[in-house]
């Protein structure tokens, strides 16, 4: 006769039970962490300030600096040694691009020089005499403009007028010739440009400074803010010697005492990355070709590798949280120069090249321009979608070394 085991199913259903009671206890766990760490947000009121008023204040610093988008009415300076109607009538159509204002106009270069080191001017355009007569008999005129490149982007604004400006005379000299020897204007118009030129700015069609600089600098700053914030919030615990209390919390488990740590600094980080996508591409209508929402999936995940990237630094200095912060600070300042928007990573040496791939805002850049710029197949960035969730999960491989901290290291200065 067959007999039944009947002691099968009693072990099962204890160790599912115990599998529960398991779940149970690391989710009161990481509860009590995320309770404790809400109440040292009431008890330094400096460190929520920091954490939600300085972005807010950098959000309304920057996008209040660049409300026109574009440097216009530089202030130059115009010397005229012809003054002849030619000469005159182009000056006229000089002041009004949009971008040049001459605020010093006379026949001295000596006084426009002197405007310009005083810092008056950043650019001088030099019409010298007898111009207009060596146009006018094909002598071939020079015409000078100097810019202060000491200042480069609104030296390079009044160069780009200047150089239109000065093609544009010699073709405005030379029509003049031309319709003294009797040509119509077709054709004139003709010779002078047989060739149209058509310019179609993509992803930035109003060349809007503000489009591309609050966008990185902005998330940037914030990313800077998260991983000092996210060093502190550990380095605290030494600090105040209640590592070994908060070891005992999380019952051992370094991945519950992390997100239970982290959770309220992400949840707020990610509203306030949110609230600045909203102000951009809402309010300020900045272009979003990939909408509102899949920004915010990026924005998330920039607050989630910006944290990786604090904790990261926290666990090459465990208990050492103001050489983790000095680390951060250090490496979330090198960020900007290396995340692509101001030089291109391709251009860099290839070491920098190498080391651009560690920082968040890079990644968060090449994203930025691939989806809200241009709107293109997130196949061509997910590189960078990978190294932002890696940068996030990298400090779990080293998590025995806040463990280590966490039983063995005492707080140092």
């Amino acid at each position: 006769m067959k007999e039944t085991n009947h002691n099968q199913p009693l072990a099962y259903d204890s160790s599912r039970q115990e599998h529960e009671r398991g779940i149970a206890a690391a989710i009161r766990a990481l509860w009590h962490i995320t309770r404790r760490e809400l109440r040292t947000f009431g008890q330094r009121p400096i460190f929520l300030i920091i954490m939600f008023v300085a972005p807010l204040g950098f959000l309304w610093m920057f996008t209040s600096l660049m409300q026109a988008g574009l440097p216009t009415k530089l202030p130059a300076a115009l010397v005229d040694e012809d003054d002849t109607h030619v000469t005159r009538q182009l000056t006229r159509i000089l002041g009004t691009m949009e971008e040049t204002n001459f605020v010093v106009q006379t026949k001295s270069f000596t006084e426009a020089r002197e405007a310009m080191q005083r810092g008056e001017v950043y650019a001088i355009f030099c019409i010298p005499k007898g111009t207009t007569e060596k146009a006018l008999t094909q002598r071939q005129p020079v015409i000078s403009f100097y810019t202060n490149d000491s200042y480069y982007v609104p030296a390079s604004l009044l160069m780009k007028d200047m150089r239109k400006m000065g093609e544009m005379a010699g073709l405005a000299m030379t029509r003049a010739t031309m319709r003294a020897k009797g040509f119509r204007d077709d054709q004139i118009m003709g010779t002078l440009q047989p060739i149209v030129i058509e310019a179609h700015p993509l992803g930035n069609a109003y060349l809007n400074y503000s489009v591309v600089l609050s966008n990185l600098i902005v998330p940037g700053l914030l990313m800077i803010v998260i991983m000092l914030t996210t060093s502190y919030t550990f380095g605290n615990e030494w600090k105040r010697g209640k590592q070994k209390k908060l070891y005992n919390m999380g019952k051992g488990n370094i991945g519950i005492i992390i997100l239970g740590k982290l959770l309220p600094q992400t949840m707020l980080y990610t509203i306030i990355f949110w609230l600045i996508d909203l102000v951009f591409y809402s309010y300020l209508q900045f272009p979003c070709a990939c909408g509102v929402p899949r920004m915010m999936l990026w924005g998330f995940l920039a607050v989630l590798s910006s944290q990786g990237f604090g904790l990261l630094m926290f666990e090459a200095f465990p208990g050492q949280m103001r050489m983790a912060m000095s680390a951060c600070s250090l490496l979330g300042v090198m960020q900007f120069s290396l995340a692509g928007f101001s030089f291109p990573v391709s251009a860099m040496a290839l070491p920098f090249q190498w080391l651009s791939n560690i920082f968040p805002l890079h990644h968060y850049f090449l994203i930025y321009v691939n989806q809200a710029l241009n709107g293109y197949s997130i196949s061509y960035v997910w590189t960078s979608v990978v190294a932002l969730v890696a940068i996030y999960l990298l400090p779990q491989f080293f998590a025995f070394r806040l463990e280590d901290a966490l039983l063995n290291k005492e707080y140092k200065e």
